[in-house]
C-alpha cells in the first residue's frame, strides 16, 4: 500500500510542508472556499467544510485566514472562482497518477501539468485513463508507535471501518466515504488522534517498482505538488521488497 500513502514518510513530508507553509495555506484556503460554495458556510451541516477546517487547523492556519476563505465562499470577498477537476496520467515505469485540483483556469492548469509530466518522465492522459484503478475511501492515519495495534484494529472495526492496514510507521483505517465522519468522531471519542484524515483514492492494484526507480517517480510527484492548484496526488506504486 506504500504507493497511495502520503503518510508513510510523514516526518520528512512535514518538514517539507513547514518550509512551504504559505503554499499549504493557499491550498487549504481553496478547499474551504470551494466547500462553502458547494454546501454553505455551516460546518455542522457541511461535512466537506468541516474536514477542510480540520485540515486548516492541523497545519496551524490562523483563524483570520480561515474566516477569509469562508467569506470568499459566500461571496463576501472578491476572488477567483475555483472548479474541482481531476487530471490523470502515467509516471515513469507505468505508475498511475491521479490529481485532485482546484483551479480557476483549466487550460492553464492542464498546460502546467502536461509540461511537468513530460519533463519528469511521464505523460498527462485523457479523463478516465487511470481513475478505474482507484477506489474512493475514507482514510484515517494513526502513528504506529503511539498505540496498541490490536486495540486500534478492534476499535476501528467495531466503529464500522472497512479495513485496517499497517504501512511503515503508520496504521491506516479505511472507511466507506459516507461513514467517514461518524467513524472519525467515534474513534476520537475512544481517544485516538490522527496524523491525517481525508477522503482519499486508494489503488485497487499496485505496480511494483525497483528501489532505484523511486527517486524518479517521487521527483515527478514533488513537481506536481508544487503547483498551488494541485490538492492531492494519488499513485499506485509500491517498492519491490
Amino acid at each position: 500500500m506504500a504507493g497511495h500513502s502520503k503518510w508513510a514518510n510523514i516526518k520528512h513530508k512535514k518538514s517539507k510542508e513547514d518550509a512551504k507553509r504559505g503554499q499549504i495555506f493557499t491550498k487549504v484556503g481553496r478547499q474551504i472556499t470551494v466547500a462553502v460554495k458547494e454546501g454553505g458556510p455551516d460546518p455542522d451541516s457541511n461535512i466537506r467544510l468541516r474536514l477542510a477546517i480540520d485540515n486548516a487547523r492541523a497545519v496551524n492556519m490562523p483563524n483570520d485566514n480561515i474566516e477569509r476563505a469562508i467569506a470568499r465562499g459566500v461571496g463576501g470577498l472578491d476572488g477567483a472562482t475555483y472548479s474541482e477537476v481531476f487530471y490523470e496520467g502515467y509516471g515513469p515505469n507505468g505508475v498511475a497518477i491521479m490529481l485532485h485540483t482546484l483551479t480557476d483556469n483549466r487550460n492553464r492548469t492542464a498546460g502546467e501539468l502536461r509540461h511537468r509530466f513530460s519533463k519528469y518522465g511521464g505523460n498527462l492522459g485523457e479523463s478516465g485513463c487511470v481513475a478505474w484503478m482507484f477506489e474512493r475511501k475514507g482514510l484515517l492515519v494513526v502513528e504506529r508507535g503511539e498505540v496498541d495495534e490490536d486495540e486500534v484494529m478492534l476499535l476501528a472495526l467495531e466503529a464500522g471501518a472497512d479495513d485496517v492496514l499497517t504501512d511503515g510507521d503508520v496504521i491506516e483505517i479505511l472507511t466507506d466515504p459516507s461513514e467517514f465522519v461518524q467513524i472519525k468522531a467515534d474513534l476520537e471519542e475512544q481517544g485516538l488522534t490522527f496524523l491525517g484524515a481525508e477522503i482519499s483514492f486508494i489503488p485497487e492494484n499496485t505496480v511494483a517498482i525497483a528501489e532505484d526507480a523511486v527517486e524518479g517517480i517521487e521527483k515527478l510527484i514533488e513537481m506536481l505538488e508544487e503547483l498551488d492548484e494541485v490538492q492531492e496526488v494519488y499513485t499506485n506504486y509500491e517498492v519491490e521488497a
